[in-house]
């Protein structure tokens, strides 16, 4: 057997083989509820074969989506909409998973799809933003430093949100601490400058994401607990690789099952190399320097690809977002690319099946 195509158990859980579909968003809640598309978005990867869905960066707070259309879970009705969606992902052989993100910096902008650029303004539905420091993200509007209690804030929020996603049916958590976003935002010396508990060294800069896996581990024990983390800045002076794997250790001791390797975000000025597999490297090193179990990510378009990864051993699983949105079956054409007889092919494509 493959080993992309083997089973992998994370925490008290365990995924049908080792090809998942990343969180992908989609700009098209209101209110923070999912709709009619989430639902039917992210079924059928299941039936693709996936063994993890991972739904889209779910805002734990009005004010930490990065667009007015952005989903979050900071509510019931949101709690509620989502759970036939986690249903319908276990129904068809996968794990239901959620990933938990607060924007910070990178909040209250234009979705994709608006015409727009930047930030939103108040007048227009946008809300003042929150960061570690007061320094805005290219032409963002600028944000407000956190205090004490809005750190403490976003630590409930994060629980808050987690003991929700558990009652939704979700049986994976990812934290989001990559792409810029405000626990990544902690983590850069780039857009943390501050001088307290929570600046400086890099266990301070790394306390506000322990104290968050701490939460969510707490919120939701019995879920698979992920952290994705960005391991460059591919900026000078920034947040890198030795740091990534220090901290994603430090989240492994903390309760984090598994780490979730990407990169970039943070930087306006980001300058990144990108070709086939372009972030691999960065989960290869992680998983040497940590010891911990990681995802690659990274136009990863084929099961033969995602398969060398793992056979070289540079991860336990492969994480995938476009070419699942191009194929939404990328599974099962990924089996029968490795000539894998597995025995979840939906019965009602069994005559399509090479």
């Amino acid at each position: 057997m493959s080993i992309l195509f083997s089973p992998l158990t994370i925490g008290p859980v365990t995924a049908r083989n080792r090809l998942w579909v990343a969180p992908m968003c989609q700009y098209s809640a209101i209110d923070g509820v999912p709709q009619e598309w989430h639902h039917t978005h992210l079924a059928q990867f299941a039936s693709g074969g996936a063994g993890i869905v991972i739904a889209e960066a779910t805002a734990v707070s009005p004010e930490g989506r990065i667009s007015p259309e952005d989903v979050g879970l900071w509510n019931d009705a949101q709690r509620d909409a989502w759970a036939p969606i986690a249903t319908a992902i276990r129904a068809r052989g996968a794990l239901a998973g959620i990933q938990l993100s607060h924007a910070g910096r990178k909040a209250s902008t234009w979705s994709p799809f608006s015409g727009h650029r930047g930030s939103v303004p108040e007048t227009e539905g946008g809300w003042p933003t929150l960061a570690p420091s007061a320094i805005a993200f290219g032409r963002y509007a600028e944000p407000a430093a956190m205090d004490a209690e809005q750190i403490d804030r976003v630590v409930s929020d994060f629980a808050a949100a987690a003991a929700r996603a558990v009652e939704a049916g979700f049986e994976v958590i990812e934290v989001h601490a990559a792409h810029g976003y405000l626990l990544h935002q902690f983590l850069s010396p780039l857009s943390n400058v501050r001088d307290d508990e929570y600046g400086g060294s890099l266990q301070n800069r790394a306390r506000l994401l322990l104290r968050v896996v701490d939460a969510v581990r707490d919120a939701a024990p019995g879920v698979a607990l992920l952290v994705r983390f960005s391991a460059s800045d591919w900026a000078q002076g920034g947040w890198d690789v030795p740091e990534t794997t220090e901290v994603a250790g430090w989240a492994a001791e903390h309760g984090a099952h598994f780490s979730d390797i990407s990169s970039g975000g943070l930087a306006a000025h980001q300058e990144v190399v990108i070709g086939p597999g372009y972030q691999v490297p960065f989960a290869s090193a992680v998983r040497a320097g940590a010891g911990v179990p990681v995802g690659a990510v990274g136009l990863i378009t084929s099961g033969t690809q995602a398969e060398e990864i793992l056979q070289a051993g540079d991860a336990d699983a492969v994480l995938a977002a476009r070419e699942w949105l191009r194929d939404p079956h990328f599974a099962l054409r990924a089996s029968t690319e490795l000539g894998e007889q597995i025995d979840y092919w939906p019965a009602q494509y069994l005559r399509a099946r090479p």
